[in-house]
């Protein structure tokens, strides 16, 4: 076994893990059960996504910055 740390997922994956499971949820047909466990993921990764999307801005404000000097 290896001691990496696996990478966080990027925001692109996110994101599409976030529109997948909306989907389910959009469904609707999924026992009730499935439906709460789906909220509860697409509340995870929309926490992660925003965070995610955080970091990005200020690696962008960062750069712009690096870039007007």
């Amino acid at each position: 076994m290896s001691d990496q740390k696996a990478a966080p997922p990027g925001f692109d994956d996110l994101l599409a893990g976030l529109e997948q499971t909306i989907a389910q949820l959009a469904s609707g047909t999924a026992p009730l059960e499935e439906l709460v466990a789906a909220h509860q993921k697409a509340s995870r990764l929309l926490a992660d996504a925003s965070a995610r999307l955080e970091e990005l801005k200020v690696r962008a404000d960062l750069i712009a910055r690096s870039l007007a000097e």
